[in-house]
């Protein structure tokens, strides 16, 4: 399987099919075409006979996936908005609807929606310089979707916290937390997680895929009324023209230049 840019790249050991995300000069934010690369490989995995476990990871040593690219998200109009919440229902859809167990490999940073697939993962793997975190707030974006998946993950308590505050966990706090199953030396987290896939994948299929679909089927009800409810209050957010505004001071105070406007 060939992914249709070099967004991603896609590889086989054995049983254990690998996605990894491929921008690692722009810590491997992802834009909408990259998700769809992202889904495409995904399902193909899924759907092939003889690959028994997924793992995603990120290339380089800085990050798993930096979040959203914001010079994508800078102007959205209230339509775009809404095109784009539901991009991101699809993204998570086929994360959360996958029968093959899914190890995600922490090679740095998840922020942001990263962070939240990173929760859509049944394993995660990490180094002690992993990070963790909600920070939308900081750049004028509301979090629906997030506290949604970190209240089933962490609580109200913590949830509240991490989206209000957008700090960014260390990975022993995140291990604490128990959303870092393990935490290896970084030139060893692709090699755990293919080896905790493999593990994963010998285990009978059909009680696999059984437990993946319950998992799912518990919480669907919530997640297509956050989807909702994401397209209702990101609509009121971009109304507002804030996010504009925050992603401008963001990139004024780093001395980057400002993403010019789309004209289509």
């Amino acid at each position: 399987m060939t992914p249709s840019s070099e967004l991603i790249v896609v590889e086989r050991h054995d049983a254990v099919g690998v996605v990894r995300i491929n921008r690692p000069e722009k810590l491997n934010a992802w834009t909408g075409a990259m998700r769809d690369d992202i889904m495409s490989a995904l399902r193909a995995f899924d759907a092939d006979a003889s690959v028994r476990a997924i793992v995603m990871t990120g290339t380089g040593d800085k990050a798993f996936c930096a979040g959203q690219d914001l010079q994508e998200a800078h102007d959205f109009t209230v339509d775009e908005a809404e095109a784009w919440i539901r991009s991101w229902e699809d993204l998570y859809s086929v994360l959360r609807g996958l029968s093959r167990p899914l190890v995600m490999a922490l090679n740095g940073v998840a922020a942001g929606s990263a962070f939240q697939a990173a929760l859509m993962g049944d394993i995660r793997v990490g180094h002690r310089g992993v990070k963790m975190g909600q920070p939308e707030i900081n750049s004028g974006i509301a979090s629906i979707t997030g506290p949604w998946i970190m209240n089933l993950m962490l609580g109200m308590s913590r949830t509240v916290e991490l989206t209000l505050t957008g700090r960014l966990m260390d990975a022993e706090e995140c291990r604490q937390l128990g959303i870092l199953h393990h935490i290896v030396e970084p030139e060893q987290v692709l090699e755990r997680s293919i080896a905790i896939a493999r593990e994963l994948g010998a285990k009978p299929p059909v009680a696999m895929g059984i437990d993946k679909a319950w998992f799912r089927e518990m919480t669907e009800a919530s997640f297509r009324q956050t989807i909702e409810a994401a397209i209702r209050h990101h609509r009121k957010s971009y109304e507002s023209n804030e996010p504009a505004r925050m992603m401008e001071a963001f990139y004024e105070a780093r001395g980057s230049q400002v993403p010019a406007k789309r004209t289509a």
